[in-house]
């Protein structure tokens, strides 16, 4: 505010009061950056359920004609494949955009981040090429983390194919990890929680990013490539990732100075889990048990139960909750398994699972789902134990998730 000073009817003076309002802005527009985020995670995980359903239906048919022993023409069988391989590089697309929506299902294990990072060098070595020299920074006695493995090992890989993009004439990329202690403004400005942290930061010296590019770096679809040089889901993935790690992210750079981004997760005081090793992987077998398959979505029903059958097992189908249970009251046999989807009009699959579970004792449950929200998390289907397959799958995977549940192998 400014105010003249008078004396006898003149002006003497000038008495000025001013205020900074740099840290209220900055504020304002975190919100607005966030709110934004959340708009276009919303949209993008809605479209993905969708198109997972879909994509479902597309690859499940595929696989069927392709196993068909009565399809002998080359020319069919090659256009089969390569229906297959599309429809995964669309899975793959779909996954992306549930990282970044924050809608995927995640299986969080305490981990050593130095290990996650030293099992990944030799491969993120070949990433890179020769031209880039890579350094890892990481002292002894890091704190732990509790993370999706598989998940974590994507956001390394993301950050590191973005920093090898940056630097096209080679250069110098360095992956650190350290113990902080955040403050209340370090939090804020990292977008997650004050108190012990684990830090994972990716430094290149490539042609880094002014102020405009970098507050749009985490859209989906948003890049400064070329065009067909890639899709622009690589950071947003890494922070919906993140984001469902209740963890943080930022990013320091400048034109021509490089760049580094900086992965904030909560320091936790638990043991390692060390993964049990993995049973040497055969071919999905079948099975003479009864299913009962309760799916909204008539195409993907059609799939799911075609598959089934071609496998031996003995299918009674559903289009809702309502229709199952009569189904289940009027069925003299034993149904050894529920195979639903978890969101269905009028009644959920948690619900029908809960109410079935008292008339069918023997019976197992496999849920499955195209993303996992707020309401399927409430319904108690993520909880330990629960059998849960997520969309889009392919027939062998779906054989294979329904033969282990019904072993008891889930």
């Amino acid at each position: 505010t400014v105010t003249p000073l008078l004396e006898a009817g003149r002006v003497t003076g000038v008495l000025g009061i001013g205020r900074d309002i740099t840290e209220r802005k900055r504020l304002e527009d975190q919100f607005r950056q966030s709110q934004k985020m959340e708009a276009i995670g919303q949209l993008a995980g809605g479209v993905a359920h969708d198109f997972n359903n879909l994509l479902t239906v597309i690859a499940g048919n595929a696989e069927l004609l392709f196993e068909n022993p009565t399809l002998d023409s080359p020319h069919a069988r090659e256009c089969l494949q390569d229906i297959k391989q599309a429809g995964l590089k669309a899975a793959s697309l779909t996954r992306q955009l549930l990282a970044f929506s924050r809608k995927q299902v995640l299986q969080p294990k305490v981990l050593d981040l130095n290990a996650v990072v030293e099992n990944m060098e030799s491969t993120l070595r070949r990433l890179i090429g020769e031209d880039v020299a890579l350094r890892t920074v990481l002292p002894p006695a890091l704190g732990r983390v509790k993370a999706d493995p598989g998940q974590l090992e994507q956001v390394i890989v993301n950050l590191v194919v973005n920093a090898r993009d940056a630097m096209p004439h080679g250069g110098k990329l360095t992956i650190e990890t350290s113990d902080v202690e955040l403050t209340d403004g370090e939090a804020q400005h990292a977008g997650t929680r004050p108190g012990p942290t684990v830090v994972l930061a990716v430094t290149d010296t490539g042609t880094g990013m002014d102020a405009a590019t970098q507050a749009r770096i985490f859209e989906p679809f948003f890049t400064t490539k070329e065009q067909g040089k890639g899709t622009g889901l690589g950071l947003s993935t890494v922070y919906g990732i993140v984001q469902q790690s209740d963890g943080g992210i930022s990013v320091h750079s400048a034109p021509g100075a490089g760049t580094t981004f900086k992965i904030y997760l909560p320091r936790i005081e638990e043991s390692v889990e060390i993964a049990p090793s993995p049973e040497p992987r055969q071919r999905a077998g079948g099975g003479t048990e009864t299913v009962l398959l309760v799916e909204d979505e008539d195409e993907l029903r059609a799939v799911v139960l075609e598959t089934l059958q071609m496998y031996g097992y003995t299918v009674l189908e559903a289009g809702h909750g309502g229709e199952a249970m009569l189904i289940a009251e009027r069925y003299s046999g034993p149904i050894h398994l529920l195979l639903t989807d978890v969101v269905m009009p009028t009644m959920s699959g948690a619900d029908l699972a809960r109410r079935l579970a008292a008339v069918r004792l023997e019976m197992k449950v496999l849920f499955v789902s195209g993303y996992t929200d707020d309401a399927i998390v409430h319904h108690g289907v993520l909880e330990p134990g629960t059998a849960f397959l997520e969309k889009p799958f392919n027939p062998e995977q779906l054989v294979r998730r329904v033969r282990e549940v019904l072993s008891g192998r889930s």
